[in-house]
């Protein structure tokens, strides 16, 4: 099971597993931890992350960034409008006012929605893990906003199943920052908690949790957030002073110019980068901006702060609003963690100092914090992986009310189920009472804090609800939670009806063994009816009857006396309750099966597509890179092992290639660079073997010359009557003779053979015919030469060594009896003398 955690962000991402015991960030095709959170797609195939975010000046209106502000919301939101002001490609309406991008993609227009270019990031993102781990990822968790809404958060899941991922928890931003901080506190309090406040400032958002820790154990207190502050707005702010700038000392209009717009944002985020760390004057260069002109700037760190006097009040309600709603005051906390790469800002530093009284601690990656906090949870979650117990509580920030029809169809029905910063997961259940069936809908209370227009969560039709038997209303049991993921359901309903029961006969008292023996002799079991769980049920629900209960006190009462007499003539009515569970409709904001399953092989054919692409490319890459190869080297490492004809023609025809690729062969199919590469390897390998060969054919050579030169030594020593040797036979030794003769012949003509060619010709014997002689000689020879001596005979053992081998004998056989005596002595003690002994006391 993998164990991945995927933090996604308006601008990068991070993906974080689990192994070796620790958390590791894993790297991208790049070598770099952050992987953009770009989609570019072109006429053959799509490029994400880092290779889209290289597109994003050549093919502008087809490369997509910053969607994940998109996520789950209506075309007509406000923040969707002001978002597409600022985006380079095009976002049109679709049916039900949902949200279309437009590009083309193979040469076609098409719209995807934003779950689906998300599903596009999370593809790219599971296929890093995947090269990363070595082994296939399916269960991960993902983070999310903390502010995020119901609608939004079913997105979410949208675009990971579309990816092929399964989701186990979305996670709060500053929750799973929250959980990498705590877990591995060795010394977090017992009973009073230890309050810390986690501030979280991204590209494009900023959120605030303050939470408590016990030991093993993290409650998230308050939460608040600023959807719409963020890294980028500080940037904008720079942006526009150089646009007003450029317009007046260039005479240059950046806003006519979509790509001129993009290379100024990226460099206005590296400017304000510098200023962070420096407090004097920064310059900002770019060259060929726009109409072939370059251009030049400069900043301080003052001017800057000038510029940005509301954001940074904006950045300080959220602060204050959470601490106000966490209960604490500032000296009630004992420390302030900040991630994000927008905290590293100084002048927000100082806000926050402000806000908590104290120095914002950075001890946490600001960057890879929050993908190694989910990657914990995934761990967590994980039955392959064992990690130190630790509970998180979170809460939701937004109240949700669930409203009905009243029966008297007059003002409807409302319930405020989920009051703000509630906990979850959480299940409630509701109890109705109706004769058909009913709707409910849930809502998000109206507030000005939530981040979209439309507070709707869903609709949910109880059905199949009939009267009671009297005719009156039934009762019905609806249970709604709050799941893990921070989702809203209705996830149950039950019709509960009361039955009578006929009155079993009047049983004789008998004694419960002898009741239990007639049982077993009978044999028999009474069949199972649907009613016998229920009824168990009811019966352990109902309050015991009169008698029982004196019963239960060890009193008696006359009053139980006379009703069990009365009941002996009269038989009780019983009652049993009964639940059907009822089947719920839910219209909720995401996607159903049909649409999804259509949304998952659309993935499924893009990523089958990318992969035809990339293994084409690869095939056209594998002749270039030959071609450029082989050109310099048959002039250099080569040049000695091909003759001056077969050189130039060899030169022409990869000359040929190369001309081919930029022109018939620019687009061609895989088939097509395979059968390309194959003739012009055809040509060359001859030389690389040629190469290859001169390395290690003189070490071959020579190695099976000392492997004759050892073989030869033996014989010299076995010719000498060595002792080492003398066991051997006269049919052994001629075999290991013959042997070395052999090879010795066969080693001397291919030397002599091989000297007389030229370089620039095959060779006449191959590296590994002389390594398989070499080896041929030593399964043969070895074996005999190695062949261990016989063992002499053992003299016979001398009279004196008889008698005290008979003697030993002897002794060893009495030995057992006295054993058996000390055993049957034992056996004759008394217990009393057993316990005498165990009991006595030692000083």
């Amino acid at each position: 099971m993998s164990v991945v955690g995927f933090d996604v962000g308006n601008q990068s991402c991070y993906i974080a597993v689990a192994r070796g015991g620790g958390i590791e960030t894993i790297a991208n095709e790049y070598s770099d931890r952050c992987t953009p959170s770009v989609v570019s797609l072109g006429e053959k195939s799509r490029q994400i992350g880092t290779s889209g975010k290289n597109q994003m000046i050549s093919n502008l209106k087809n490369t997509i960034s910053q969607f994940k502000r998109l996520i789950g919301r209506k075309f007509s939101d406000p923040v969707v409008q002001q978002e597409i002001q600022d985006l380079p490609y095009q976002v049109v309406e679709q049916p039900q006012d949902q949200i279309g991008i437009k590009v083309r993609y193979l040469g076609e227009v098409e719209v995807f929605s934003p779950e689906q270019v998300m599903a596009m990031l999370f593809t790219r993102l599971k296929t890093t893990a995947e090269i990363g781990l070595g082994t296939k990822v399916t269960d991960c968790v993902v983070s999310v906003p903390s502010y995020y809404t119901d609608r939004q958060r079913r997105t979410m899941l949208d675009s990971t199943a579309m990816a092929g991922l399964n989701c186990l928890r979305l996670m709060n931003d500053t929750t799973a920052v929250a959980l990498a901080y705590g877990i591995y506190k060795q010394d977090l309090p017992t009973d009073k908690a230890r309050n810390i406040a986690f501030v979280d400032m991204g590209h494009s958002s900023l959120q605030v949790a303050i939470c408590a820790f016990l030991k093993g154990q993290l409650k998230v207190l308050s939460v608040d957030a600023d959807p719409t502050l963020g890294g980028r707005d500080f940037d904008k702010r720079i942006c526009q002073k150089f646009i007003e700038e450029f317009k007046q000392k260039y005479k240059l209009d950046v806003l006519t110019n979509p790509k001129a717009k993009v290379k100024l944002t990226n460099e206005c985020e590296k400017l304000k980068k510098l200023m962070s760390a420096n407090s004097t004057d920064i310059p900002i260069n770019i060259e060929c901006f726009m109409e072939d002109m370059d251009v030049t700037g400069r900043m301080k760190r003052v001017a800057f702060e000038e510029l940005s006097v509301d954001l940074i009040q904006r950045f300080e309600k959220p602060l204050r609003r959470a601490l106000e709603q966490s209960g604490l005051k500032p000296d009630q906390l004992e420390g302030v963690e900040i991630v994000g790469g927008s905290t590293r800002v100084p002048i927000l530093k100082n806000i926050i100092k402000n806000v908590f009284g104290m120095e914002p601690s950075t001890t946490l990656n600001a960057d890879e914090a929050v993908a190694r906090g989910c990657a914990l949870q995934c761990a967590m979650l994980s039955p392959t992986f064992r990690v130190r117990e630790f509970s998180v509580n979170d809460i939701a920030p937004y109240p949700i009310v669930l409203t009905w029809k009243s029966q008297s169809e007059e003002d409807p029905g409302e319930m405020e189920l989920f009051t703000p910063n509630h906990p979850f997961p959480f299940s409630k259940m509701l109890t109705f009472h109706r004769k058909e069936p009913f709707d409910l809908e849930a809502h998000y209370k109206s507030s000005t804090d939530l981040p979209i227009k439309n507070g709707f969560i869903g609709h949910f039709s109880v059905n199949n609800v009939v009267p009671s038997q009297e005719g009156s209303s039934s009762k019905i049991k609806v249970k709604v939670n709050m799941d893990v993921h921070g989702i809203f359901n209705v996830s149950g309903a039950q019709l509960v009806e009361k039955i009578e029961c006929e009155p079993e006969p009047e049983a004789m008292e008998t004694a419960p063994e002898t009741q239990k023996k007639e049982e077993q002799a009978d044999g028999e079991v009474p069949p199972a009816t649907n009613d016998s769980e229920d009824a168990k049920k009811t019966k352990a629900e109902e309050p015991m009857d009169v008698e029982q209960e004196n019963k239960a006190n060890g009193k008696k009462d006359k009053n139980s006396e006379n009703k069990k007499d009365e009941g002996s003539k009269a038989k009780k009515k019983k009652h049993a309750v009964k639940t059907n569970d009822l089947p719920i409709q839910s219209v909720v904001p995401s996607l159903d099966k049909k649409l999804l399953n259509l949304a998952i092989e659309k993935e499924n054919n893009m990523i089958m597509q990318d992969r035809l692409e990339k293994e084409r490319a690869d095939a056209k890459n594998s002749v270039e890179e030959y071609v450029y190869n082989m050109r310099s080297k048959i002039y250099d490492m080569y040049q000695n092992f091909i003759s001056d004809a077969d050189k130039e023609k060899f030169q022409k025809v990869l000359d040929d290639a190369k001309n081919w690729l930029y022109e018939d062969g620019e687009d061609q199919k895989k088939k097509v660079y395979i059968d390309k590469l194959a003739s012009l390897k055809k040509i060359g390998d001859p030389v690389v073997n040629r190469y290859k060969e001169s390395l290690t054919r003189s070490e071959a050579f020579e190695s099976l010359g000392r492997s004759i030169q050892q073989m030869k030594k033996v014989l010299d020593l076995i010719v000498q009557k060595d002792e080492k040797y003398d066991h051997l036979t006269e049919e052994e030794v001629k075999t290991v003779e013959k042997a070395v003769k052999e090879k010795e012949d066969w080693l001397n003509s291919k030397w002599n053979a091989q000297a007389k060619i030229p370089e620039n010709k095959d060779p006449v014997v191959l590296t590994a015919s002389i390594l398989a002689e070499k080896q041929q000689l030593e399964t043969k020879c070895n074996p005999i030469v190695n062949k261990p001596k016989p063992k002499k005979p053992e003299p016979p053992p001398k009279e004196d060594e008889k008698k005290n081998e008979i003697n030993k004998e002897e002794k060893t056989e009495s030995e057992p009896k006295d054993t058996k005596e000390d055993e049957k002595m034992s056996e004759d003690k008394s217990p009393e003398d057993e316990n005498k002994s165990v009991d006595m006391d030692v000083d």
